[in-house]
């Protein structure tokens, strides 16, 4: 009998669970808890497990919203650390595979339907060239798949581009990142693109301003402000957002050679609707002087986060390690 695989994408916020009862099979059973009620990942994953009533699995893959350099996991914008073999070891688990919450995003790229994304500029996608994936959440994760020569599938990317340092192209973003630099020191692009970065931009605006605005402490809310309301600084910080996001995802696809496409994925983007469409995305993205041209013709799409798409790129990339 084929053992069960329990799969988990964990991010900053949320963690989404579901299992298999055989590679390639549907997922049953997805739930989607948060973080904060559970004081460690064990004690979610414990409660996930009684509330759906399934024999102990006997293996397990989990995309996570940090680096995975070693045993130890300690996630960058939540407080949940753990050591993967005690994790292992305290499920009764035969296997236990941990990546990246991107990385298994990208593996789930090739298999999502049409259906699942929307398309923002460029034409057609290049067979066989590299993909990009870049999407702000909680914070700003950013993959991609490459394909070797002769591979018979994408070899996914495991970094953290999310933490370059993010530059100014105009007076304006100048004086914002200024105000960032201030607070943090380094400003990297995730700093300004993910849902806390939209309210420090927000913030920032209003200082600048010197008058007007609303105290906010979520990205809803500024978002809120902004297509509900028509607040102008909501929907300056909103364009200025979506704008560091398209030179961000700019520079991921002139540096993978992202001919593929750049597929952006996260939850804040698809809350924007069609509004996004006219934001200054899509110009920044390709506002790179002498290669324009390059990247006007590079595809970018949405991806519906009801999809659970890590969750299928959590199975995988069990399926992967289940070859080596």
């Amino acid at each position: 009998m084929t053992p069960l695989r329990l799969l988990a994408d964990i991010g900053g916020t949320n963690i989404r669970l579901a299992w298999q009862d055989q590679p390639d099979g549907p997922l049953h059973d997805t739930r989607v808890l948060p973080c904060a009620q559970f004081p460690t990942v064990d004690a979610a994953i414990a409660a996930y497990l009684a509330e759906v009533s399934i024999p102990t699995p006997r293996e397990a893959a989990f995309g996570i919203a940090n680096p995975v350099t070693g045993d130890e996991v300690r996630m960058t914008n939540h407080s949940w650390c753990f050591s993967q073999s005690a994790l292992k070891a305290s499920l009764g688990l035969q296997r236990l595979v941990v990546i990246n919450d991107f990385t298994a995003l990208a593996l789930a790229l090739p298999t999502l339907a049409p259906a699942q994304l929307r398309q923002v500029g460029g034409g057609a996608a290049v067979e066989g060239s590299a993909i990009a994936l870049v999407g702000p959440g909680t914070g700003l994760g950013v993959s991609g798949l490459v394909f070797p020569p002769g591979a018979s599938h994408g070899v996914p990317l495991s970094g953290e581009g999310g933490h370059v340092t993010l530059a100014a192209q105009t007076q304006r973003e100048f004086d914002v990142l200024a105000i960032l630099q201030e607070r943090y020191g380094h400003v990297s692009a995730e700093r300004a693109v993910c849902g806390a970065g939209l309210v420090d931009l927000y913030h920032a605006l209003r200082r600048l301003a010197q008058r007007g605005g609303k105290e906010v402490s979520s990205a809803a809310q500024v978002t809120d402000l902004a297509l509900q309301s028509n607040d102008a600084l909501a929907l300056e910080a909103l364009d200025l957002f979506c704008g560091f996001l398209g030179s961000v995802a700019g520079n991921l696809a002139l540096t993978l050679g992202a001919r593929g496409g750049v597929y952006l994925g996260g939850g804040i983007v698809p809350r924007l609707g069609t509004w996004f469409d006219q934001s200054s995305f899509r110009a920044r993205f390709e506002s790179k002087g002498r290669f324009q041209p390059y990247l006007a013709g590079i595809p970018c799409w949405i991806i519906d986060p009801t999809a659970t798409p890590a969750l299928h790129g959590a199975a995988r990339a069990l399926d992967i390690a289940g070859t080596e």
